[in-house]
């Protein structure tokens, strides 16, 4: 076994049963005009981690272990859109709605798509969810048994909704789990500093966390 310098200890992985998962880097959620400014967010906390979500990105295609992405995303007519989720809230513009960027989280509608700087590779598993968890209505399951994964390293957004969720949802089925700090974001810095702590605390309770360097580095030396 490799080892990843993380916190609360060690985080001890298989390279060979290793992957990325890259939750929700979308334009909806990190562009002007997005969904995620229509309910008042800063996005340039999103925009900043770009770079590094690259970097963890590129270190994992360059050591040849798999990169999965995320999008929250529905379909066209909205029928796995529940009305509770649609009309929670008093946003500018709702789910289904035309914005600046098409449909907003509509699947195929131009917001809803991967930021270019992180698109995904021909090849690469790319996971459309109607939920915050990418397990929940989704085939992510059985892709994960199909590349044998069993470590699963996380990054993307936000840190509090759908990266915990997945990692919870991941952890209750024996995954072992990694969020790479730096290269996960909220809206909310307060609500990041929160769900890491809660990610790691009692012992790694739902998973650990590390940077993107100690991450790198620990594929490198495994």
């Amino acid at each position: 076994m490799a080892e990843i310098a993380a916190q609360p200890f060690a985080f001890a992985f298989r390279p060979e049963t290793t992957a990325l998962i890259v939750i929700d880097m979308q334009r909806d959620f990190a562009e002007p005009g997005g969904f995620g400014a229509s309910l008042g967010n800063d996005v340039s906390r999103v925009v900043a981690i770009v770079p590094t979500v690259k970097k963890l990105i590129e270190g994992f295609r360059a050591a040849g272990l798999p990169v999965i992405h995320t999008m929250e995303c529905h379909r066209p007519d909205l029928s796995d859109l529940p009305p509770a989720k649609r009309d929670r809230g008093k946003p500018t513009i709702r789910i289904g709605d035309v914005g600046p960027m098409g449909r907003v989280l509509i699947a195929g509608e131009p917001g809803t798509a991967i930021l270019d700087e992180l698109a995904p590779l021909p090849g690469e598993i790319v996971i459309e969810k109607p939920g915050k968890g990418a397990f929940y209505a989704t085939g992510l399951g059985d892709d994960l048994k199909r590349l044998g994964a069993r470590q699963l390293v996380f990054a993307g957004v936000t840190t509090e909704v759908c990266v915990q969720t997945t990692m919870r949802e991941a952890n209750d089925r024996g995954y072992e789990c990694l969020v790479a700090e730096d290269a996960t974001e909220s809206y909310f810095p307060e609500f990041k500093a929160a769900a890491l702590a809660m990610i790691r605390a009692q012992g790694a309770i739902i998973g650990w966390t590390a940077t993107t360097d100690q991450v790198l580095e620990g594929i490198a030396n495994a």
